[in-house]
């Protein structure tokens, strides 16, 4: 019954031959396949979950707005306030302005909305940056803090043995809170600010982009002026409709996406309704937040029920469907583009295979003259791969744990050794260094279509084995 596994596995004790090194080389090639396999997907996976935190931690749930301007937004937060599950809706003015710092000007996004109270409001104080040390402090002033290992099982086990760092009992410092309660009051992304200078307590001016046309119309009129009083009359119209608004920084924040931190300011609803031109009861939108943002679709349905047809309803997985597709799109395109090693690894599993066939003929005769079948003797080398290909996914999803668990010290040292920035903040839009989480369901399905190219690759020697004539086998020898 085990005589085929027996035998295989006799074959595959190293005996310091020309085969034992191309087993080596099949098994590493397969190792080095899952290894690429579990890693890359485990990132990609991180890098959309990453996304998805930051988004459902910052944005709004669901948005409701008329593809313009919602009249009497009072009546649209009545018409829904007691669906069960919502936690906060507040009416929105969002749109580009002209802001001034200190003679420096930017045209960043505004978000007016109402002070945020409650669970809401601890939410946005979350958002708020610490402090950060200057660089030379940087590596003397290090705290612990909890490393995000998130590997199945390395992870699991340097939890559950407490070595995963304790995070220092000294708070960092915040800078400012988030408050937009007055019309006077404004928060901005760290992004803005270190790329300004900006700190709180200072003063920025907000430009409405909405007098443009009657600017350069009286322009032209002061222009046409036939004396100077006229003239003068004109300006005076022009530097009344360009009046800023002056804001005082209550805080900034830092939601953890690159785009949000450095485009986006929030001040007062009214704030943003006199930039805008609007009147109290009118908003761009109504941003509504729920108890499980994953659940947003059956909100979307509900609200479709009770309000007019007019009212568009938008999920936050609507609003940010092109980034979610991206990274949807480069996860499979790399399951397919890195298959291809495993496919390369099932070659080389060949490869070895036949060779230990061409050298094992004598052995294959003597056992089919002495009346070993023709299915047993296939069997011996199909196993052969088989424990091939099963040692290699082995090995491959180590040094995968290896590499998931030490990632961010791996990425540091590539960076500080070449010069090389493998996870730029910048470019990937988040922050906290290179993302990763593995599932059962990836590593299930890495680690049988790897097993099952193996055994696949391992079907034509063990047909060529099994089909060896006896007399031909015995006479080369």
């Amino acid at each position: 019954m085990f005589f085929s596994p027996f035998l295989a596995s006799r074959y595959l004790k190293p005996k310091r031959t020309f085969v034992s090194i191309i087993t080596v080389i099949s098994i590493l090639g397969v190792a080095l396949g899952v290894w690429l396999l579990a890693v890359v997907i485990a990132v990609f996976t991180g890098y959309g979950d990453k996304i998805k935190e930051n988004i459902l931690g910052f944005e709004p749930h669901l948005v409701i707005d008329s593809g313009g301007i919602i009249q009497n937004w009072d009546e649209t937060i009545t018409a829904i306030e007691d669906v069960e599950g919502i936690t906060s809706m507040t009416p929105y003015v969002r749109g580009q302005v002209v802001m001034d710092y200190q003679g420096l000007r930017s045209a960043p996004m505004i978000r007016g909305i109402l002070q945020p109270e409650g669970k809401d409001l601890e939410r946005m104080e979350s958002k708020i940056a610490t402090v950060k040390p200057p660089p030379s402090e940087v590596f003397k002033n290090q705290e612990k803090e909890p490393i995000k290992r998130n590997s199945l099982f390395l992870g699991n086990l340097v939890k559950w043995l407490g070595l995963d760092g304790q995070k220092s009992t000294t708070e960092k410092e915040r800078r400012g809170k988030f408050f937009v309660g007055d019309p006077y009051s404004a928060v901005i992304g760290d992004g803005i600010a270190e790329s300004q200078g900006i700190t709180v307590g200072d003063k920025i001016l907000l430009y409405s982009p909405r007098d443009i046309d009657a600017i350069m119309e009286s322009v032209k009129k002061a222009e046409k002026g036939n004396d100077d009083q006229e003239k003068k009359k004109g300006f005076d119209e022009i530097r009344e409709m360009t009046a800023p608004q002056e804001l005082t920084i209550t805080g900034i924040f830092d939601s953890g996406h690159w785009d949000f931190d450095s485009n986006i300011i929030f001040c007062n609803l009214e704030t943003a309704q006199v930039l805008y031109n609007f009147d109290f009861e009118q908003a761009h939108g109504i941003a509504v937040r729920t108890e499980d943002g994953f659940q947003a679709n059956r909100y979307q349905t509900e609200f479709a029920k009770r309000l007019p047809d007019r009212d568009r309803i938008l999920t936050w997985m609507q609003m940010h469907q092109m980034i979610f597709n991206a990274v949807a799109a480069e996860r499979q395109a790399m399951y397919l583009i890195l298959f291809m090693i495993m496919i390369v690894g099932g070659f080389c599993i060949m490869n070895t295979m036949i060779t230990v066939t061409y050298q094992k003929r004598g052995e294959i005769g003597l056992l089919k003259a002495i009346g070993a079948r023709e299915g047993q003797i296939a069997w011996v080398f199909l196993f052969q791969g088989i424990l091939v290909g099963l040692l290699g996914v082995l090995v491959g999803l180590a040094l995968a744990e290896i590499t998931i668990f030490l990632r961010n010290d791996l990425a540091g040292w590539v960076g500080r050794t070449f010069g090389v920035d493998m996870f730029s903040e910048e470019v990937y839009k988040i922050d906290g260094g290179l993302p990763a989480k593995q599932s059962w369901r990836d590593l299930t399905i890495i680690s049988i279509g790897s097993f099952a190219a193996c055994a696949i690759a391992s079907l034509v020697p063990a047909i060529l084995a099994a089909s060896l004539q006896p007399a031909k086998a015995l006479r080369s020898e």
